[in-house]
């Protein structure tokens, strides 16, 4: 009895080690501020970890084994770092610039320093490339700086380290499938390669970040057919099937975001039919899509650093009915299309319809300087698309507009400013 009492409490013991742990070495500008570690499921970020700044480290510690790209987001100036995970150790230090963003983080492991020299070696393709090959054709061949040229021209050209990423699966995974969300070389792959791609990849698929850009690359593809090629990978994957069920998830928020509504609406009852279970993606999909719904009662907000009112809540604001826009001070969209909704605001007011604003800053200065140009309500958690709103309120893009009833049911989705106040009568 002793030696399986013994043999439970080594077991218990061990659940309370986590799988891996991520140390930053951070300038002093991050002390006392929050950090938070994401991994991923599809294009759908995933919390791991939160760290707050001592001493001028933070470590995260993942209590799940993962494989796949991470990201390290520190709130207080609205940056992130993307690395590698393989379910070890990784260690870094940050380097901020003079204006505090981020300028350069340093890996001690080896997996990620061969993927920020991947990354690089991407960014000089793209950008510098294309400017030597045109140079080199205005020297003469037996020039030692011509010699020079070819030879950078041959670095920059060639694959990545396949070598090295023998020993890393996952690396070796994400280099061979780039070219599926290259939107470059969408063009030269068929619609064979893509459902072979999204059928057969193994379970990095999810966690690469590739994805969504792959989906995409596939619905432009198809553009002559695009629906008919939703419904041949629909087939293909089997969306009963988890990776069914994810890559529907993902297809089904392209189209809200693309206002792309007819397929969305289809997608979105085909998804509610099912009689499998369901996985967790897709039922954060279905949650968040159909508590949006019109004809549902909008879900309640809870205000954290409102301006302009001493409401709680959105509930609490009693209007006969609300204009509730999702915004950002650094869309170029909403500072086009709000100032119209101040135009009509004495308006509005006259016939006592409230205007609601959440903003998706991640910087509260900024947000409360551009709201308080604004008379309406406004209010944010200070979090960026990392706020609640997204998954909430089905948010995708910025401005997203709901007006709901005097019970705070939602009668309309409009997707510009000007149908906001075409549907309110609003001249």
């Amino acid at each position: 009895m002793k030696k399986l009492l013994i043999i439970c409490s080594v077991i218990m013991s061990a659940s309370f080690f986590s799988q891996f742990t991520v140390a930053v070495d951070l300038p002093a500008y991050y002390s006392d501020s929050d950090i938070y570690l994401y991994g991923f499921n599809g294009s759908k970020e995933i919390l791991y970890s939160k760290a707050k700044t001592s001493n001028n480290k933070a470590i995260f510690k993942v209590d799940k084994k993962y494989i796949g790209m991470m990201r390290a987001f520190f709130q207080k100036n609205n940056s992130s770092v993307n690395m590698v995970s393989e379910n070890k150790n990784i260690e870094f230090t940050l380097k901020l610039d003079d204006k505090n963003k981020i300028s350069d983080a340093i890996f001690n492991d080896q997996t990620n320093q061969i993927f920020s020299k991947e990354v690089d070696l991407e960014k000089k393709k793209d950008l510098i490339l294309p400017a030597l090959i045109q140079i080199k054709d205005y020297y003469n061949p037996n020039d030692g700086f011509y010699k020079s040229l070819e030879g950078e021209i041959a670095l920059l050209s060639q694959k990545g380290n396949t070598l090295a990423n023998a020993n890393h699966p996952f690396l070796s995974y994400y280099q061979q499938n780039q070219r599926f969300s290259n939107q470059e070389n969408a063009s030269q792959l068929k619609q064979e390669d893509y459902l072979n791609f999204f059928s057969k990849s193994s379970e990095y698929l999810e966690t690469s970040l590739l994805l969504k850009p792959s989906l995409i690359n596939y619905l432009n593809a198809s553009k002559s057919n695009v629906e008919g090629a939703v419904d041949k990978l629909l087939e293909t994957v089997n969306i009963e099937t988890p990776r069914g069920q994810t890559i529907l998830s993902e297809l089904i928020d392209i189209f809200n975001t693309y206002n792309m509504d007819k397929l969305k609406d289809k997608y979105l009852t085909k998804a509610n039919n099912l009689k499998c279970t369901i996985n967790d993606r897709l039922a954060s999909t279905l949650k968040s899509n159909n508590s949006t719904s019109i004809g549902q009662k909008m879900p309640n907000a809870i205000f954290v650093n409102p301006i302009h009112t001493k409401a709680k809540s959105l509930y609490d604001i009693k209007s006969s009915k609300k204009i509730v826009v999702f915004w950002s001070s650094t869309c170029s969209h909403c500072e086009a299309e709000l100032p119209k909704i101040l135009e009509k605001y004495e308006k509005l007011k006259a016939q006592n319809i409230a205007v609601v604003g959440f903003s998706l800053d991640s910087n509260l200065d900024e947000f409360r300087s551009k709201a308080n140009n604004y008379p309406w309500i406004s209010d944010s958690e200070g979090k960026g698309w990392y706020s609640s709103y997204g998954e909430t309120y089905n948010i995708n893009a910025t401005p997203t507009y709901f007006i709901l009833d005097a019970d705070n049911k939602i009668i309309s989705k409009p997707n510009h400013v000007a149908d906001v106040l075409e549907y309110l009568k609003v001249n």
